[in-house]
């Protein structure tokens, strides 16, 4: 594992695949780690592509440098993280895929940078553009946990119990029996970060305007609101079982984008596609970076 520091963040991220293969930016989601691109990248010919996967700020090794840096993790910020990452390691061109959070990078990237992000590849996670209203009161039942952490009662239970946590998420949003206990005790060290729940916080927050997204990204929050469509080549990755963003809400996701698009559903599948199908999630990336 290597490391890259912000003017506020250390970056830990690893690199796989060749020196000289089509670079691939992977970028998790939450709640999990950068682990969740394993089994996917073992699956992808590392003879293509050049795949670089960062742990993102607040989760695992990837640390504030000073106290007094804010912990903010709103979407723009975090793409901010993200090409500042790409810029260290001289990558100028790149595709992005990204899952849950993740994808929502990949999104702010694409919108921020469109002469930098050549393909884009989105997992069970909806585009932002043109802005994002209030969800239909059958959807935000299951997006409860939003509500939750704009409390200040919601914001004390996370900080106590921030595992208890994370772990209903993955025993909620995906059919039964698809993780063990072994594999989310390894994924939740990443949550025992100590920004880890203020992160968490400020992403959701800033979401519904119930906290402000870091100053110095305001200009890419505000491109994002403004763009309704994007022209790049673009798939969409979707578990069938999701328990947060069922297939519905995905429906209309292919008028967001004019260029080559496809919206992709598995069976039998939630909301982590990477971890539950890696083969197929594999096999699919391989076609649409092929094309």
């Amino acid at each position: 594992m290597a490391k890259f520091e912000t003017g506020d963040v250390r970056i830990h991220f690893t690199e796989h695949g060749s020196a000289h293969g089509e670079p691939v930016l992977l970028l998790h989601g939450w709640p999990d780690d950068a682990s969740t691109w394993d089994a996917v990248i073992a699956r992808l010919p590392r003879h293509r592509f050049k795949l670089i996967v960062p742990t993102i700020r607040g989760f695992g090794e990837s640390a504030f440098k000073r106290n007094e840096a804010p912990r903010t993790a709103n979407a723009g910020i975090l793409a901010m993280d993200a090409i500042a990452l790409m810029d260290g390691l001289g990558i100028e061109r790149f595709s992005a895929v990204g899952h849950d959070w993740g994808s929502n990078v990949a999104e702010a990237l694409a919108i921020g940078w469109p002469d930098r992000v050549l393909k884009m590849a989105l997992l069970s996670s909806l585009p932002r553009m043109g802005g994002v209203g209030a969800p239909p009161f059958w959807h935000a039942q299951l997006y409860w946990y939003h509500w939750f952490l704009a409390t200040e009662r919601g914001a004390k239970a996370v900080a106590d119990d921030p595992k208890g946590f994370a772990r209903i998420h993955w025993e909620n949003w995906s059919p039964d029996g698809w993780f063990d206990d072994k594999t989310f005790e390894r994924v939740a060290a990443a949550f025992e970060n100590p920004d880890w729940v203020a992160v968490t916080l400020h992403s959701y927050r800033t979401r519904w305007q119930e906290a402000e997204p870091d100053p110095r990204s305001l200009w890419l929050e505000q491109k994002i609101k403004t763009t309704t469509t994007l022209e790049l080549p673009a798939v969409y990755v979707q578990g069938q079982e999701d328990g947060v963003n069922p297939p519905q809400v995905s429906e209309n996701v292919h008028e967001k984008f004019t260029g080559p698009f496809e919206r992709i559903l598995l069976q039998n599948v939630g909301h982590f596609p990477q971890r539950e199908d890696p083969e197929t999630v594999a096999r699919e990336l391989s076609v649409f970076f092929g094309d």
